[in-house]
């Protein structure tokens, strides 16, 4: 399954240029290019395990992307890695699925991890773009009941993030969709 989900931005490559053509974003043209108020997330049901991540800059979960010095900043970043650990109440998955969570991982520069994002601007300053990423596994006791997945409670949860680009791989083939808090259902 592992390889089914590091295969997909591959396989929707197609999709997501097509996408990103239409997209009238100048500042950032190249596909994966760290945006303020937009996410990704890629999808993969196959069988009865659920693949899910999320990537996003810190800016749209947490407010800030430095390194968290001041003991607000802390509590913010605590607050934020514990919604994050409870992906049943981010994801909306229908209850008649039976999915339990089987795995998650997360990573951040601001939850402590030692990679650090960065990008240089013309003059060659640093700035920092940190990245929040999220990897869940789900097994799903009855995946036929998983007609569809609601981010609804992920966009009220992190109001700053206004859309996400979704790269999606399920039974009815594979599709590349933008969803925003309006619109935030997705069907496998």
């Amino acid at each position: 399954m592992r390889r089914l989900l590091l295969a997909l931005p591959f396989a929707l490559l197609p999709l997501v240029a097509a996408q990103a053509a239409d997209t009238h974003d100048h500042e950032h043209g190249s596909l994966g290019a760290h945006e303020h108020g937009v996410a990704r997330l890629n999808a993969a049901l196959d069988g009865k395990t659920l693949e899910l991540e999320l990537q996003s800059p810190a800016m749209n979960l947490v407010g800030f992307e430095h390194v968290a010095s001041s003991d607000a900043d802390k509590a913010k970043v605590a607050a934020v890695h514990a919604q994050l650990a409870q992906p049943l109440a981010l994801f909306s998955l229908p209850a008649t699925a039976g999915c339990t969570v089987a795995s998650q991982e997360l990573e951040s520069p601001l939850f402590g991890d030692k990679a650090e994002d960065h990008d240089h601007d013309a003059e060659g300053d640093e700035h920092d773009h940190s990245e929040i990423h999220a990897h869940y596994q789900f097994t799903c006791a009855t995946p036929a009941a998983l007609k569809h997945l609601d981010l609804g409670n992920l966009f009220k949860t992190f109001p700053a993030t206004q859309k996400i680009a979704v790269q999606l791989i399920g039974p009815s083939g594979q599709q590349g969709v933008e969803v925003t808090a309006k619109a935030a259902l997705l069907t496998f």
